[in-house]
């Protein structure tokens, strides 16, 4: 799913300085980042393919700092142009960021703040959204980074609007994507911009790509919380709700358990993840849901209870919202993936009932700032609503394979 605004026209109106070339693509490169996503925005910008009918753009790779620039492997790179070839720039990209703990230069920032005044478009893929949050351009925007530091991003830049269930979100002059595979997804997003769906849809296939990925980063996430929080009280909070899902508990009951008010325990959880508790909880049972689905054949009713909803009709919506699809339809596109001998016997599992429901439901009702509506979502909503809750845990190398071809799982929704 991609989130295009129109509420920006201003921004992108707004007309480039005498220098700057629309078709000139600048490409900022630092030491440490990862090749892949370094890559990206090279093939599509840097190689010839108007045999293909894809009309050329002239590449500017640039070196954010001194030089060699080491990357994945070991490998070292040379960039033939410095910070002051993004002065010729239509579009600057910054496919990655090597720490989101560590400040970019100030020279790269300076740079890319000149570029933004004087109309050049700015792109970030990945953890590139860092470097563009560190110089000041996201500020009061919507933004997406790789889900897994999407927390990380909402805290340290709180004036940010991070939305971690987008593959790409488009504001105008300023556009951010989620992790790896996703900035394939935002550079096709800016041909097709630029030069119109049959350009993007003839890259596509050079590239050997879907033109257009519906869905998002819903079915990647793993939103339990982010490693800062290891040490905060709230921690053994957090980890009893994890083991009691199978249970029926609100958030009273955790804010109960933390010793708290519940408005207090609100305002300490968001500013420590992000995100509002009760979206959290919602999120953790829907998780749960997706393992049980995948890993057993409990029906879904038993996987309601299972997972402390209070009625399989409860489950239903929260799945769909969450990641686009029934729990069955899920079930049936996950099974259809995998090897017969990966799947689950009749025979595995436990068959006893599940666990008896009591107490009050946190499933009464849809979360204030809901974790994925049916429609879209107006843009003051979206720059308003709490930034869902990501994770510290990395992708699992199968996981991070699978994660491209997961598209064609059902339920997800064309962005544009």
């Amino acid at each position: 799913m991609s989130h295009d605004s129109t509420a920006a026209p201003d921004a992108a109106a707004r007309k480039l300085s005498g220098r700057r070339r629309k078709e000139i693509v600048a490409v900022l490169l630092f030491s440490g980042g990862p090749i892949f996503e370094s890559s990206i925005p090279l093939s599509v910008f840097g190689i010839d393919r108007q045999d293909a009918g894809v009309p050329r753009y002239r590449l500017l790779v640039c070196g954010g700092e001194e030089g060699p620039l080491r990357t994945t492997g070991g490998l070292e790179l040379s960039a033939p142009h410095g910070l002051e070839a993004i002065a010729r720039a239509g579009t600057v990209v910054v496919p990655a960021w090597r720490s989101i703990t560590s400040p970019p230069p100030e020279e790269a920032l300076d740079a890319l703040r000149r570029a933004h005044e004087e109309g050049a478009r700015i792109v970030g893929l990945c953890t590139g959204a860092f470097v563009l949050a560190a110089a000041g351009l996201l500020d009061g925007r919507p933004a997406t980074t790789h889900w897994m530091y999407a927390p990380t991003l909402a805290k340290r830049y709180p004036s940010v609007h991070v939305d971690p269930r987008e593959l790409f979100v488009d504001d105008g002059d300023v556009l951010t994507s989620a992790g790896t595979a996703a900035g394939i997804d935002l550079c096709l997003h800016i041909v097709r911009t630029d030069h119109g769906n049959e350009a993007a849809g003839a890259l596509a296939r050079r590239l050997v790509v879907p033109p257009r990925r519906s869905g998002g980063q819903e079915r990647y996430l793993d939103r339990s919380l982010p490693e800062e929080i290891g040490a905060d009280p709230l921690a053994e909070v957090v980890a009893w709700a994890l083991e009691h899902l199978h249970e029926q508990f609100d958030v009273e009951t955790l804010a109960a358990r933390a010793y708290m008010s519940r408005r207090t325990f609100d305002r300490r959880f968001r500013s420590l993840t992000g995100s509002a508790p009760l979206q959290w909880l919602i999120t953790q049972r829907v998780l749960q849901a997706q393992r049980l689905l995948e890993t057993s054949d409990y029906s879904v009713d038993e996987v309601a209870g299972r997972c402390g909803f209070r009625s399989p009709v409860a489950l239903r919506g929260h799945f769909r919202r969450q990641l686009g699809s029934s729990p069955a339809a899920y079930r049936a596109a996950y099974r259809a993936r995998r090897p017969q001998s990966d799947r689950p016997s009749d025979t595995e599992g436990p068959t006893s009932p599940p666990p008896p429901m009591t107490g009050p439901s946190a499933q009464a009702g849809p979360p204030a700032a809901p974790l994925h509506p049916e429609a879209p979502v107006p843009l003051q909503t979206r720059r308003t609503a709490a930034s869902a809750v990501g994770s510290s845990a990395p992708l699992s190398p199968d996981h991070a394979r699978d994660a491209y071809a997961r598209a064609s799982l059902p339920g997800q929704r064309s962005g544009t």
